[in-house]
């Protein structure tokens, strides 16, 4: 079949508009708890849960901390590796169990991403975390993190750069926003990554609808289906974002997501900017390849519920601050998304 007609017979399913205003309460079992806003002055902890980071590295992110008014404190163990990992399990974990318990850490962005978050989920000491909620900041494999901290203790956590991230412009506006002010509603206005890229916001299902935010990086959200730190997606808009995945994986992981039911009772969906998620050109496959939207307007248009593509967040230089459980509405009719309370006390 014909690609444009293809993306034409399937993108038709935008065409009739789906309102959904689902449940927006917090789950029975969570009592929802906003973390303390942050200020000028703050004494920042930095952590490394999941892959290792360089001392070159580690003085980037303490740089761009004190650039954003914060005194950095680095975790004990930060610059310790461990094959991929940033040290043993056990000491990652108990680096960021100690920057919870710390009376005078006010708040903790993760100083990067990379693999090995899931792998502590089970040492984290919930309790703790519950009794001392502050803000916690990043995003990719950080996902994970943000998954167990909201489902076994209601902390509301933050989908947001991390200390090695680009703080431009964009990214610092939204950071102060969202962690450093209050608001009645505050509308995320996306942007272009840079004057000569391509940018549309694109509606793959029209419609309206509220609920609370969940989601981050569609690979870790998949690979934790099933276990004790997932969470339950009824009323809640899911937003998601991948990198550096080919569409026939990015296929793979909706269709999971399909299957185990993951999307049936949800209010929307909120997509992010999917990097380099197109068919590689070396691919003998790749010219018979589906395009990432063909794949994402095919398993994604017939679920009856609003969903949009290319909202600045994800492995790009702008990107958004998201509260994870604070309530918030996407319009596809007007290309907008707003947030609909503050996220910080």
């Amino acid at each position: 079949m014909d690609r444009k007609n293809f993306v034409k017979i399937l993108g038709a399913a935008a065409l009739f508009p789906q309102i959904s205003f689902g449940k927006t309460d917090q789950d029975d079992k969570i009592k929802r708890i906003k973390p303390a806003r942050l200020k000028k002055g703050d004494r920042i902890g930095l952590v490394a849960p999941g892959g290792f980071i360089t001392e070159k590295e580690l003085q980037e992110a303490v740089e761009n901390l004190k650039m954003l008014g914060f005194i950095p404190v680095p975790s004990p163990n930060i610059l310790q590796r461990f094959g991929y990992l940033a040290g043993r399990d056990s000491i990652r974990a108990a680096d960021l169990n100690e920057m919870f318990r710390r009376k005078d850490i006010d708040g903790i962005v993760c100083a990067r991403g990379g693999y090995g978050c899931t792998r502590i989920l089970h040492l984290l000491d919930y309790d703790a975390i519950k009794s001392n909620p502050k803000v916690i900041v990043g995003y990719s494999d950080i996902t994970a993190l943000l998954y167990a901290i909201y489902s076994r203790t209601g902390l509301v956590c933050f989908h947001g750069p991390v200390g090695i991230s680009t703080f431009n412009t964009f990214s610092i506006q939204y950071f102060g926003e969202i962690l450093m002010h209050s608001y009645d509603s505050l509308q995320l206005i996306s942007m272009p990554e840079n004057a000569e890229s391509e940018f549309d916001l694109r509606t793959i299902s029209s419609g309206k609808c509220k609920g609370e935010l969940a989601g981050g990086n569609l690979s870790i959200v998949v690979s934790l289906i099933g276990t004790p730190y997932d969470i339950n997606y009824e009323g809640k808009i899911i937003f998601l974002e991948d990198v550096d995945e080919q569409p026939y994986r990015i296929d793979r992981m909706m269709t999971q997501m399909i299957q185990s039911g993951k999307f049936d009772k949800a209010s929307g969906i909120a997509l992010g900017l999917f990097s380099k998620c197109e068919a590689k050109e070396k691919d003998p496959d790749s010219p018979r390849s589906f395009t990432l939207f063909e794949v994402l307007v095919e398993r994604l248009a017939g679920l009856d519920i609003p969903v949009i593509y290319g909202l600045s967040f994800g492995h790009i230089t702008n990107k958004f601050t998201l509260p994870f459980g604070i309530k918030a509405e996407l319009n596809t009719f007007t290309k907008t998304f707003t947030l609909l309370e503050p996220a910080v006390l």
